[in-house]
């Protein structure tokens, strides 16, 4: 019988301390030593998701970790993605598809009967790995969650982890929050405790030497290293906390809208790394007038779509419409723009009939079916947001509803991975200024990225030379952990200086 992978499991004093940073960052460090390294998250609460070419559905961090790795994600890495629908309730994707939605309450009395299920999906993967790099979820201190746990000591208990405890110094508190952490864990969980990082640091490390010496004291284990601050390291984020940060500046402007169920906004990131000031509005006075308005995806379309109208920012955005700014939307953003959204059986929340914004010639009608697929294929139609006919489009469906289109064009000719089905995607007004597609991803690929902020600059009248982003994403985030982890101590400490 072939021996399983050894688990190394990071862990975090609460949430957004930066695990998945860091869990990323580890999986290319391994990676890069040799190690066959694979990603794991139990349980993940997120409306940014990703599609595996498979076609299933698992949390969009899971999957960044697996391409750190080098190597195709899959739904073992991510068994449980809980992705809330707002009123207290959250779709269930098990194992890459739809399980159904339930009240927070009902999930969170029923949920350990999904405790095999996470359980055969590590074993699954340890079975195929030298390491597996396992990212807890929130903090392993909820006394109150400890008895339905499925993605924090339950975990590391199970496979016998090596567990690293992550603290936020940039919050406050950072001695409290490792200190009061693991006086909170069982004895046996706190054996499993190897080692502490202290994460997002600003300024001279030398000046918390102290403090790196009384953690090491009174913790009772190392403190594998003390990591800066570093907002722009190209990993996705998994909750919309991100979105509150002071937006990056840049000579273009995009307003992206945030509605309160915005999913996967993480495709607007390769704009911001290319040197676009991406911002997050959620009141029609904060609108403006940018230079490129965008309409995410949504959870809940038809309630977020409600949402618009009620704020006010519906009629701004009709208004900007007229005045001849781009328009873009994705997904449920798309699905906004038209003229009508049909839910007959309550697939996307309550059973309803809406006018859409009108600024497009198309009607959606909402199925319990959830199109979950890779595509790839070319621009087809000509657009405001640049010469971009012909150029290849590559990303992923995500979403419930069938849109079709009344007389105008569509965005782009896909071809749908796991069928080969060709298909007509998005919608184009006839004066190419409102763009609606279901491609998430679509700004990952550099022809199609540049062509728009070059063609944004244009209608500004200034120049602007996209910054070009790295070929390889995430060797920047493995060498800002190296740079500040002594890495061979901390392989030495989680039980991996050797593959004996």
């Amino acid at each position: 019988m072939s021996r399983l992978a050894r688990c190394v499991m990071i862990q975090g004093t609460a949430s957004s301390v930066g695990k998945s940073v860091i869990a990323t960052a580890l999986c290319r460090v391994l990676r890069d030593r040799g190690w066959r390294v694979a990603p794991f998250k139990a349980q993940n609460m997120s409306l940014n998701a990703a599609v595996t070419p498979a076609g299933e559905e698992i949390g969009r961090a899971q999957a960044a970790q697996a391409e750190a790795a080098g190597i195709p994600p899959r739904a073992l890495m991510n068994p449980i993605l809980l992705k809330p629908e707002g009123d207290g309730r959250s779709q269930v994707v098990v194992l890459g598809r739809v399980r159904g939605s339930v009240a927070a309450r009902e999930y969170w009395t029923t949920r350990r009967a999904l405790w095999p299920t996470v359980r055969d999906a590590l074993r699954g993967l340890r079975g195929e790995f030298d390491v597996v790099v396992i990212e807890g979820a929130g903090s392993p201190a909820e006394l109150n969650l400890r008895g339905s746990d499925l993605a924090n000591m339950r975990v590391a208990r199970a496979c016998g982890a090596s567990v690293v405890l992550v603290a936020d110094i940039e919050r406050g508190g950072v001695f409290a929050q490792v200190l009061g952490t693991l006086d909170l864990l069982r004895p046996a969980e706190r054996a499993l405790v190897k080692g502490v990082l202290v994460n997002k640091f600003r300024g001279d490390r030398e000046l918390f030497a102290s403090g790196v010496r009384a953690l090491r004291r009174r913790a009772g284990v190392p403190v594998l290293g003390v990591l800066p601050y570093a907002p722009d390291l190209g990993v996705p984020p998994e909750d919309s906390l991100s979105l509150a940060d002071t937006p990056r500046e840049g000579a273009l402007d995009v307003a992206v809208v945030r509605y309160p169920r915005i999913s996967n906004f993480d495709d607007f990131a390769p704009l911001v790394a290319a040197g676009a000031r991406v911002r997050y509005v959620s009141a029609a006075g904060a609108l403006g007038v940018p230079d490129l308005l965008v309409l995410p995806g949504s959870k809940a379309t038809i309630a977020d779509l409600e949402w618009l109208r009620g704020c006010g920012l519906g009629a701004r955005i009709r208004a900007l419409a007229d005045a001849g700014v781009p328009i873009l939307g994705i997904c449920g953003g798309f699905q906004m723009l038209g003229v009508e959204l049909h839910d007959p059986h309550g697939a996307d929340g309550a059973p309803a009939r809406v006018h859409g914004l009108g600024l497009l010639p198309a009607r959606t009608r909402f199925t319990d079916a959830k199109r979950t697929v890779p595509v790839a294929g070319a621009v087809a139609s000509p657009t405001a947001l640049g010469a971009i006919v012909g150029m290849d489009v590559s990303g992923y469906e995500l979403h419930l509803g069938i849109t079709e289109r009344d007389g105008c064009p569509p965005f782009a000719d896909l071809v749908r991975s796991t069928s080969g089905e060709r298909v007509a995607d998005g919608a184009v007004s006839a004066d190419g200024l409102v763009v609606g597609t279901y491609v998430h991803g679509l700004f990952g690929g550099p022809s199609v990225r540049e062509a728009l902020l070059g063609a944004l600059a244009r209608r500004r009248g200034i120049a602007f030379a996209p910054t070009a982003l790295p070929a390889d994403p995430y060797a920047a985030v493995a060498r800002w952990f190296a740079a500040s982890v002594d890495v061979d101590g901390f392989l030495a400490a989680v039980g991996l200086a050797s593959r004996g």
